[in-house]
């Protein structure tokens, strides 16, 4: 069995005090945690947001986790899919606003909000800005 048979997304929040600091070294180094970035927005006198795959042992993902909690990150497990209910929208652009990964955009052509599922990064901004609930977001149970 592979080493790094965990894997898990996670939004984390930095304090700006916490958000010159270098956490994810601390991860690969001391927990044995692979990391990818989905996104990030880090700016050291503000607070910092993130979006990350974390892999590696279960129990190093919780050491890890707690290690970041204890250094003042909020850690926020993400959706490993958001899905769209064709029925409910109704393209009105306004996630469009604020999807990072453009996954969501206007299709000039037809008016209608495009939704490429493989660019987006479950950062779950759609779903809190969707005025009718048609972003959903699909929790995985066993996230923690």
């Amino acid at each position: 069995m592979s080493t790094h048979e965990y894997s898990r997304i996670v939004s984390l929040r930095f304090p700006p005090e916490s958000s010159g600091q270098p956490m994810m070294y601390y991860l690969a180094r001391h927990f044995d945690l692979t990391f990818n970035i989905l996104q990030a927005n880090i700016n050291p006198r503000r607070e910092g947001h993130m979006i990350l795959e974390l892999s590696g042992t279960r129990e190093h993902y919780r050491q890890g986790v707690t290690y970041l909690q204890e250094q003042g990150i909020k850690v926020t497990p993400v959706a490993h899919e958001i899905s769209r209910n064709e029925e409910s929208c109704m393209h009105c652009g306004l996630c469009t606003a604020l999807c990072p990964s453009k996954a969501l955009h206007l299709n000039l052509e037809t008016r209608m909000v495009d939704f490429d599922q493989d660019k987006c990064t479950a950062c779950n901004l759609c779903v809190t800005v969707c005025p009718v609930q048609a972003m959903v977001m699909e929790v995985d149970p066993d996230t923690w």
